[in-house]
Parts: C-alpha cells; structure tokens; sequence
C-alpha cells in the first residue's frame, strides 16, 4: 500500500493513494488552516469506520443476511496532551435489510473488530473501542 501527502499551502494536504485516489485534508483555522477539508485525525477515524462498515456488509452477504444498508456512526476522544491519541471510540452500527437476524448482526460486527477490520484493531491499541447497533427492517 502506498499514498503520497503532498503540501499545498497553509496547512492544506492532498492525499493521492496508491489506488489512484485524491482527497484534500486541512487543518482548522485556528492553527493556519482554511477549513477545506477534513482533519488528519478525521480521515483516520472515516479509515476505521469505512473498514469495520464494509467488513460488515461482507460477513452478512456470506451470511446469507439480506442486508440493504450500513451506516457507523462514530465518536472519539483524544488525549489532552501529545501525542493526542485517540483514547475511546464508539461506534454506532445502523443496519438495514430484510429479516436480519440481531445473532448475526452482532457476530459480523465482533468478527470486524477481532479478526479483520486492521484499522480498529491498531486504534483499539491505544483507544478502547466500544460499539452498538440497531437493526432497521426494510
């Protein structure tokens, strides 16, 4: 995996991935930003959220769950002082599909934070991750 992080001005970035992919990242005004675009430590936690997501679809498609969508809704806090390590992170699972079984809604969800999902599992070094959810039926 690669991505080159490339200055633009004040504390503006853009991210090109490996994957071809461009995406500007910002810092706030109040330390020499312009607020065009999301935070570092933002993009870290949209990273976890968007592996942990899709790991879910995965299991319950291979689980035969009709399931239609999946939302994470996440919260974090950081530490007080450097390095501001993220230190908690809730995760808020929304899952929508038809007859989905809340057994294996909450399976797929552990298996993604145990077994596959790397983001969470390399913040859950330093943050103590909890989640929840909510099954929507269609």
């Amino acid at each position: 995996m690669e991505c080159r992080i490339k200055w633009i001005e004040n504390m503006s970035f853009v991210a090109e991935t490996g994957s071809g992919h461009a995406f500007v990242m910002d810092g706030a005004p109040e330390h020499g930003g312009r607020n065009t675009g999301p935070r570092p430590m933002e993009t870290l936690l949209a990273g976890a959220g968007g592996c942990t997501a899709s790991d879910v679809v995965v299991i319950l498609r291979k689980s035969k769950q009709e399931v239609s969508g999946c939302e994470v809704q996440l919260k974090a806090e950081r530490a007080e002082t450097d390095p501001k390590v993220f230190t908690s992170i809730h995760m808020h699972f929304i899952v929508r599909g038809r007859d989905l079984k809340p057994s294996v809604v909450e399976s797929a969800i552990r298996l993604s934070h145990e077994k596959y999902c790397s983001a969470s599992i390399m913040l859950a070094k330093t943050a103590q991750i909890t989640h929840d959810y909510e099954i929507i039926a269609d």
